[in-house]
């Protein structure tokens, strides 16, 4: 299934990258927030920590340290999977993650820029990578969840 989800790691990063890229060159120059709707604007965010900024004061190699074997592991886990769908899933956490490795090696934070919002409440900005990784979650929650109901059914059978 590696080179099914491989694509999918290779695509997420470069989505990631070309949209980073894009804010960092061309949008946010000079930064500033850019309503979109009424919920949603365009911001630049450096996040020099994990999820909503946990950890924010570890050093990046700290960081990379923690990062990296997860993603061997991951990648191992895609090369043993059967399932296509595990495999995808996998692919775009991977992809994501290194979206925001490079970012970490290459500006000491990651670049997030779409920011969602209720009235004054904003969620944490976050970018396409942190879409890939949770796109790639949800999946493989949603295979495990129909994974248990066949079972559940083979057995009942």
């Amino acid at each position: 299934m590696l080179k099914l989800g491989l694509p999918f790691t290779l695509l997420s990063f470069l989505l990631d990258q070309a949209t980073k890229w894009w804010i960092l060159n061309h949008v946010m120059d000079p930064p500033r927030v850019i309503p979109v709707t009424g919920f949603f604007n365009l911001v630049l965010g450096f996040n020099t920590g994990v999820s909503f900024g946990l950890f924010g004061e570890a050093p990046a190699w700290l960081l990379m340290a923690f990062i990296l074997p997860m993603v061997a592991g991951l990648l191992v886990w895609m090369t043993r999977t059967d399932s296509r769908l595990t495999a995808i899933a996998l692919g775009l956490v991977v992809g994501g993650a290194f979206g925001n490795l490079l970012d970490r090696l290459r500006h000491g934070a990651v670049t997030d820029f779409l920011d969602f919002h209720v009235g004054a409440y904003h969620w944490p900005a976050f970018n396409f990578a942190d879409v890939a990784i949770v796109s790639g979650v949800a999946l493989l929650l949603i295979e495990s969840v129909l994974a248990r109901e066949e079972t559940k059914a083979a057995t009942d059978a």
